[in-house]
């Protein structure tokens, strides 16, 4: 195993604290239990915004709190569901009296954790409501999973409905919104390599020279199918052909596309895959009205991509436009 690291057991702690060495003007952290929130929480009056998960995935969650899009975000270890006490903590440290929404992937310890920590909150009288994401087309359920993975619909989720709670929308509003972006959202992912989590020192799984996953979840989760490797052409309709057929897709319909990479897929190769992302899209008859392209919610250096697309409305794309300040997403500031 060959990482920049230091003692495998202080692999969350140090990346943290790199967080905030770098961008205390954005968020300050807390550890023990760790959470990061963002550096004028809690703001008074705002829905605030909680989501987690395991490490590995940065910059999701921790490198999207700031303005306009999470008020706090739990990392768990790698690859690991925050704990309770995690997410209640940031769930008091960011409630500014409005009520927080905890967004939450759909993996069986994020639910039972997140489930317990609002729990917990609201016997202190705080609002709280969750929205599980559950995205993934690529199988119904999986190793860590009763029905669909959440994977890149979450990010999008994220910066819409931080949107909207900057705007001093109720809980109830963000909360509906959050539901209506992951009801428009699909994602799928695949894998060219393994990746090593710290911890166990070797890759979570074994592929060939000349073998790829269809399908692959964030965590290494078989996906779909294990088949020789093809042309990005040929990766991109095997991946996008199942995410437009599920929603469906249709003919006039406007999305953002969202390509992303699993952590090891350079930027050169992204737009190769967007490239054949907006000709496939052409010739179904679907407008690519927004774009994000880049390493955005990652499975450590594992190489590979997933692309989601988000039906848009007009009311989703004005808060996908607002301004967002985050260490890991930024415009107009």
């Amino acid at each position: 195993m060959k990482k920049l690291i230091n003692r495998v057991e202080d692999v969350v702690k140090e990346e943290l604290e790199g967080v905030v060495a770098a961008h205390s003007d954005l968020v300050r952290v807390h550890f023990a239990p760790n959470y990061v929130v963002r550096a004028d929480a809690p703001v008074s009056g705002k829905t605030a915004i909680i989501s987690g998960g395991g490490s590995g995935h940065e910059p999701m969650h921790g490198g999207f709190v700031g303005m306009g899009m999470l008020d706090g975000a739990c990392p768990g270890e790698v690859f690991t569901s925050p704990t309770p006490d995690q997410i209640l903590e940031a769930t008091k440290a960011v409630s500014g009296g409005a009520g927080v929404l905890h967004i939450v992937k759909n993996y069986t310890g994020d639910i039972l954790n997140f489930e317990m920590a609002a729990d917990l909150a609201k016997a202190d009288g705080i609002e709280v409501e969750a929205v599980v994401i559950n995205d993934d087309v690529a199988v119904q359920d999986s190793l860590y999973t009763a029905g669909r993975r959440g994977v890149g619909a979450t990010v999008l989720a994220e910066k819409v409905c931080g949107a909207a709670a900057e705007a001093h929308r109720s809980l109830k509003d963000v909360a509906e919104l959050c539901r209506r972006v992951n009801a428009n959202g699909r994602s799928m992912g695949m894998a060219l390599t393994s990746c090593t989590v710290p911890a166990a020192g070797k890759p979570t799984f074994e592929l060939g020279e000349q073998e790829m996953e269809i399908g692959i979840g964030i965590h290494g989760e078989p996906g779909r199918e294990r088949r020789a490797l093809a042309s990005a052409d040929e990766i991109v309709e095997a991946l996008t052909k199942p995410i437009v057929e599920d929603l469906p897709f249709k003919r006039g319909d406007s999305v953002l596309a969202f390509v992303n990479s699993m952590g090891g897929t350079p930027l050169i190769e992204l737009y190769i895959v967007y490239r054949a992302l907006a000709r496939y899209l052409d010739g179904v008859g679907v407008k690519i009205d927004r774009r994000l392209i880049g390493p955005y919610i990652t499975s450590l250096e594992m190489a590979g991509c997933s692309i989601t697309l988000l039906r848009l409305d007009d009311e989703m794309t004005k808060l996908w436009d607002a301004p967002v300040n985050t260490p890991g997403l930024r415009w107009g500031v």
